[in-house]
C-alpha cells in the first residue's frame, strides 16, 4: 500500500476511535444524580434534561461523523478526487482558476454533504430540548452570507497561495507564510466591526446600573474598553454567552441578550471580569502567536510535500497540481492537527482558570464568579459528569465542577487574607 494513503487511513480511523472511545466513555461516565457540590445547580427534572441532552447529542455526533468518514472513503476509493480534476481541466482554464474551482467544489460537497445533519441538529435537537430560536430565514440567510464571505474573502487569499506557491520555488513557503499573516491581522481588527455584525446585531449597552458597574470595572482595573455591546443571540437560540473580540481600538465586550435576561448586575461583572482577564493575562494575543507559528511550520511542510510524488499517487492522480496537494497535505497533516488540538484545549483550560483568578481577585463580590458560570452551565444544559477521556480531547473550558472548586478555595482564601488578625 502507498505509504502516504496508509498514514492517512490509518490517523482517521484513529481520530474516529478515538472520538468513539471518548463518547462511550463519556455516556458511562453519567449519572442520574448531580455531583453533591453541584446539586444546586440543577433541579431534578433540569438535570434529567441535561443528562439526555448529553445522551442524544452524543449519539447524534457520532452518526455524523461515521457518516463524513464513509463519504470520504468511498470518495476516495472510486477515484473522485481525480476524476473531479480531470473534469475541470478538460475546460483548459489558467491553472489557479482551476485550482479554486477544485478547492471550492470540493468545500461546497462537503457543506451539501453536512447540511441535512445541521438542519436536523438545529430544527430537531435543538428545539427539542428548547434552545433554537432560528427561523429557517434567518438559517437560509446565514448559509448564504458564509458562502459570501468565503468567495469575497477565502477565493482571494487561496488564489494569492496558489500563485505564490506555483511561481516562487524554494521561497514560497515564507512569502505565503508573511502574507497570511499579515491577512489574519488585519482580519482580527475588522472581524468585530464588519464581519460579525452580518450575522448579528450589536446594539450599545444602554445606560443604567449595569453599564455603570461595568465601565466602572473596567475603569478599576484599567481596561480601555471601546464599548460594551449586547447582541441579539435570542435570535437563534436560548443559550446564553458572553466573548472578547477584536484587537486594539476596536476590542469589544459582547454580552448575548439572553445571557442579561438571567443574571444579575455582580454576575455579569464577574463574566466581564473573566473576558478581560483574558486580555490582560495576553492569553488572546498569545493564541495569536501560535496560530501565526503553527501557520509557518504548516506552509514549510507543505511545500516540502507537493513534491513528493507518492502524495498524489495515494490519491489515484493521473496528473500532479499544487491545488490538490494543498487538499491531500490538509489530510495528511491531521496527525499534527489532532496532536495539536489537544495541546491547545490543554493551553485554553489553563487560560480559563487563570481569568477566573483574576476576575476573583479583581471582583469586590468574587463569589459572584462561581454563581455566573453555574447559571451559564444551567442555560446550557452542560454535562456535569465528563469522563476525563472525553475533557482531555475536547474540552477547551475545564470542567464545572473543577472552576467552582478553583474559584472557592481563592474566595476562601482572599477571605482569610482581608480578616482583621488580633
Amino acid at each position: 500500500m502507498n505509504p502516504y494513503a496508509a498514514v492517512i487511513l490509518i490517523t482517521l480511523l484513529v481520530d474516529y476511535l478515538l472520538g468513539l472511545i471518548a463518547d462511550v466513555l463519556n455516556l458511562k461516565a453519567s449519572s442520574s444524580d448531580p455531583p453533591a457540590e453541584l446539586v444546586h445547580v440543577y433541579d431534578a427534572e433540569s438535570y434529567r434534561r441535561s443528562q439526555q441532552y448529553t445522551r442524544v447529542a452524543t449519539r447524534f455526533g457520532f452518526l455524523t461523523s461515521t457518516f463524513d468518514l464513509a463519504v470520504l472513503l468511498v470518495f476516495w476509493g472510486v477515484g473522485g478526487f481525480d476524476r473531479l480534476d480531470l473534469w475541470l481541466r478538460g475546460f483548459e482554464l489558467h491553472s489557479v482558476l482551476t485550482g479554486l474551482l477544485y478547492i471550492g467544489i470540493l468545500a461546497l460537497a462537503k457543506s451539501a454533504v453536512d447540511l441535512p445533519f445541521a438542519v436536523y441538529s438545529t430544527f430537531v435537537i435543538e428545539e427539542r430540548f428548547g434552545f433554537n430560536r432560528t427561523t429557517p430565514r434567518t438559517f437560509v440567510f446565514d448559509l448564504v452570507k458564509a458562502l459570501a464571505l468565503a468567495v469575497v474573502i477565502g477565493a482571494p487569499l487561496l488564489a494569492l497561495v496558489l500563485t505564490l506557491l506555483e511561481r516562487l520555488g524554494d521561497s514560497a513557503w515564507l512569502v505565503c507564510w508573511l502574507a497570511t499573516s499579515v491577512i489574519t491581522l488585519a482580519l482580527q481588527l475588522v472581524f468585530p466591526v464588519w464581519i460579525l455584525p452580518l450575522f448579528l446585531k450589536f446594539t450599545p449597552l444602554e445606560d443604567g446600573e449595569l453599564r455603570e458597574e461595568l465601565s466602572a470595572y473596567a475603569r478599576k482595573v484599567g481596561f480601555a474598553l471601546q464599548g460594551i455591546f449586547v447582541i441579539d443571540g435570542s435570535r437563534r437560540t436560548s443559550r446564553t454567552n458572553a466573548f472578547f473580540t477584536g484587537l486594539g481600538r476596536n476590542k469589544r465586550i459582547a454580552l448575548f441578550d439572553t445571557l442579561i435576561e438571567r443574571h444579575t448586575v455582580p454576575e455579569l461583572t464577574a463574566v466581564l471580569a473573566h473576558e478581560v482577564g483574558h486580555y490582560k493575562k495576553k492569553h488572546i494575543v498569545k493564541g495569536l502567536v501560535l496560530s501565526i507559528a503553527h501557520g509557518g511550520v504548516m506552509f514549510y511542510l507543505l511545500q516540502v510535500f507537493l513534491s513528493h510524488q507518492g502524495l498524489f499517487d495515494a490519491f489515484g492522480m493521473e496528473q500532479a497540481s499544487i491545488y490538490s496537494g494543498l487538499v491531500f497535505f490538509g489530510l495528511l497533516y491531521a496527525p499534527v492537527e489532532l496532536l495539536l488540538s489537544m495541546l491547545l484545549n490543554l493551553q485554553s483550560r489553563k487560560h480559563e482558570f487563570e481569568a477566573d483568578r483574576y476576575a476573583v481577585e479583581t471582583l469586590d463580590e468574587p463569589a459572584a464568579m462561581a454563581t455566573a458560570i453555574e447559571k451559564l452551565s444551567a442555560d446550557n444544559l452542560t454535562n456535569l459528569t465528563p469522563h476525563p477521556f472525553y475533557v482531555f480531547l475536547s474540552y477547551s473550558h475545564p470542567p464545572l465542577s473543577e472552576r467552582v472548586a478553583a474559584i472557592r478555595t481563592l474566595v476562601r482564601l482572599g477571605e482569610a487574607d482581608s480578616s482583621p488578625t488580633v
